[in-house]
């Protein structure tokens, strides 16, 4: 029988496998998706949006999963996002408000189970500490619409040792 801890005869865990798997459990239980995260006291106001609507707006502008993760900062359930599959040449760009975030060059399998890049358009994301989840991460929102998109590890390929891991359901993508 094999058991979850490394042994000395099995590779130590990485930490995105350790993610992986978090991320994994939460989605069997129901438990990332069906609760928001929950603000932190101590994370800076959300940045002021060029584009703003009311939350009975956003509701009708948006389908369900998509309000629930961009304006909630809720996750979708790894491997969901047709996105995570999409390899043609283009642009991922905010259900939000349309603004143009990722380019498909910067695109790459993080085998996480989400669409990931290791890094955005020029001045077109912000960024946030995000402690809701008792760890420390770096929530990524839309320049615009400040949208919660995902969030930003240091553990992606070169040339930027970084991995924007963005939920599918936040972006929409233009084939160029």
């Amino acid at each position: 029988m094999r058991h979850w801890l490394p042994s000395a005869a099995d590779p130590a865990l990485t930490r995105r496998q350790l993610l992986a798997g978090v991320a994994a459990v939460c989605a069997l239980t129901g438990w990332g998706t069906l609760a928001p995260a929950v603000a932190d006291p101590t994370t800076p106001p959300s940045p002021n949006p060029a584009i703003s609507h009311t939350d009975a707006e956003w509701r009708q502008l948006l389908t369900p999963d998509q309000y629930r993760i961009l304006r909630q900062a809720g996750t979708e359930t790894p491997y969901s996002s047709p996105l995570n599959n999409e390899h043609r040449a283009g642009v991922f760009s905010c259900a939000g408000c349309g603004l143009d975030l990722f380019s498909s060059a910067t695109k790459f399998d993080s085998g996480t189970g989400w669409p990931s890049f290791w890094q955005p358009l020029p001045h077109t994301v912000s960024e946030r500490p995000d402690n809701s989840l008792g760890i420390s991460r770096t929530e990524v929102l839309c320049g615009r619409c400040a949208g919660h998109l995902g969030h930003v590890f240091d553990d992606g390929p070169k040339p930027t040792g970084l991995r924007y891991c963005i939920n599918g359901a936040a972006m929409s993508f233009r084939a160029t």
